[in-house]
């Protein structure tokens, strides 16, 4: 019999704490977000400042400091991932919350310092600092779903969870807003700028502005992660205090302690005693990790392929003509707006409130094959039709992989994980799955960045080019789609006590969904259940 304080939990209505949840927990993917891809923009700026050339309108950073600056913030992420996920089950959610902003802030901050003023100590210390924000940035992801999916109700559960991590469009939209208006500021500022000399001195502290305006919504939710009681799961199930876990959900939840206390002491039972990655975890719950870690790292590949080379694609945009430094990076900054406000954020949305009633499996496989058709459509005509006429339709197209990839995978793939697992192992495999996620992203914008290029141009080398480039990120797609049909679980509608339930069967995890041919239909009959 599940104990009263959970039930209280999984059947409470929606009330203030939630909202205040959701604000708290979405900074830290807010921040993530804003950090991650204002690099495009600052890039160029970058680039003006320490690459100068005559030809302005060239891109001269080597492709080995773009890949580098890309990459290191990853690397730390799944650093991050898999210490703070750990960490959340050993010694609880709470208590390294704080520790991950912290690192967040502080990298942020760091990276606009950058120490010095020479090339080689400014990138040296730029990459420092951005592996730094990597790892609180790390942290976050699965401290964050987890305190969402156990304060959270069982019937609107993935649309909290989906709220959190929609912080990350509006992240994304406030990059490249921020970019734009510190740079329309500075140019203002340095007034007239001769075509003889359009990289101003100035242009050196923009850049650093616009990393350190990323630390302020962070740090602004720092009080109210550090005064957040532990969750009550976390409390109830792994530290075995029952009562403690009444009285933290008293104080958020508008219930009397009378009604989540239970009538008699419970008896002192240990939770099952079984290892991380023993035989019996991996016979309950390798299946699990094993479709949360694969679908997580093929969106990635592709999600973050997509965002980080954007500005590659969009070059013919940009109208070929001399400009300054200000103008490089405000156009930049100004695509990204556009993707990010009409394909990536109605996205995140639309999954908000879908979620709880399409459920995760359907949604993430609708995700996936929209990704894998659009991306064909974009790929095999690219070089015959879509490079000459870079219009209105090339411009749907390349945001509907977006809207897809939110409204699918992207979104999915943090919820889920917070979902499948014990609350002893929830934070260390949602750190596994999200580690797994960076990877594939370190591959997607690393390996898709010198991959697209079908000449040697830029400081890239001559690779494979858009069209096969694309249509492998299609095959990408396929592959998730499939991974999700075979492996993924449905969560909808149901707690998540009952989620981590699952009989021992024969097989090992993984080979579980082969042997048991029933699975698909009693989970499609259950959610028909759901539906009446």
């Amino acid at each position: 019999m599940a104990l009263k304080v959970l039930s209280a939990l999984d059947a409470a209505r929606t009330q203030y704490y939630h909202f205040k949840a959701i604000i708290i927990a979405g900074m830290g993917l807010f921040t993530d977000a804003y950090d991650l891809f204002c690099i495009p923009p600052i890039m160029g700026l970058i680039d003006r400042i320490y690459y100068p050339n005559d030809d302005h309108d060239r891109i001269q950073t080597p492709a080995a400091v773009t890949s580098t600056m890309v990459a290191i913030a990853l690397l730390g992420t799944v650093i991050g991932q898999l210490v703070f996920g750990r960490l959340g089950d050993r010694i609880g959610r709470r208590r390294v919350y704080g520790l991950a902003l912290v690192l967040m802030v502080v990298g942020s901050v760091g990276c606009g310092f950058s120490i010095c003023t020479t090339r080689n100590c400014v990138l040296g210390s730029l990459g420092f600092f951005r592996f730094v924000l990597g790892v609180g940035i790390g942290g976050d992801y699965p401290l964050s779903a987890t305190i969402m999916s156990e304060f959270a109700n069982k019937r609107t559960r993935g649309a909290f969870i989906a709220a959190v991590f929609s912080m990350q469009g509006l992240g994304i939209l406030a990059s490249s807003l921020v970019a734009m208006v510190v740079c329309k500021a500075f140019e203002r500022a340095s007034g007239h700028l001769s075509p003889e000399d359009p990289t101003p001195r100035e242009a050196d502290i923009a850049w650093r502005v616009i990393l350190m305006l990323g630390a302020v919504p962070a740090a602004l939710t720092f009080y109210w992660r550090i005064m957040m009681p532990e969750t009550a799961r976390y409390t109830a199930l792994v530290e075995q205090n029952v009562l403690q876990a009444a009285k933290d959900m008293e104080k958020v939840m508008d219930v009397s302690l009378s009604q989540i206390t239970e009538d008699q002491p419970l008896p002192s039972t240990l939770p099952p005693s079984y290892p991380l990655f023993s035989r019996k975890f991996l016979r309950r719950h390798g299946r699990d990790l094993f479709s949360c870690a694969c679908a997580w790292f093929l969106v990635d590949i592709v999600f973050y392929s997509s965002n980080l080379f954007q500005s590659q694609i969009y070059h013919q945009f940009i109208k070929n003509q001399k400009c300054n430094a200000y103008d490089a990076a405000f156009n930049i900054a100004k695509l990204q707006a556009i993707v990010a406000a009409c394909s990536t954020i109605p996205g995140y949305w639309a999954t908000v409130y879908f979620i709880d009633r399409i459920g995760r499996v359907k949604l993430q496989m609708m995700g996936f094959l929209g990704m894998a058709l659009v991306y064909v459509a974009i790929g095999i005509p690219y070089y015959g039709y879509w490079s000459k006429h870079t219009k209105m339709g090339f411009m749907i197209l390349y945001g509907l992989t977006f809207f897809f990839a939110n409204f699918g995978p992207n979104t999915t793939t943090f919820i889920v994980p917070a979902e499948l697992f014990p609350a002893r192992f929830r934070t260390t495999c949602h750190g596994i799955s999200g580690a797994a996620g960076k990877v594939g992203a370190i591959i997607g914008s690393i390996g898709f960045l010198w991959a697209s290029h079908n000449k040697k141009a830029d400081g890239y080398p001559k690779a494979i080019g858009m069209t096969a480039s694309l249509i492998i990120l299609g095959g990408v797609c396929t592959a998730g789609t499939v991974v999700t049909y075979l492996f993924t679980r449905e969560t909808k509608g149901r707690s998540l006590e009952e989620n981590e339930k699952d009989e021992d069967g024969k097989e090992m995890g993984i080979l579980r969904c082969f042997g048991d041919n029933g699975l698909r239909s009693r989970l499609n009959s259950s959610d028909g259940l759901d539906a009446a």
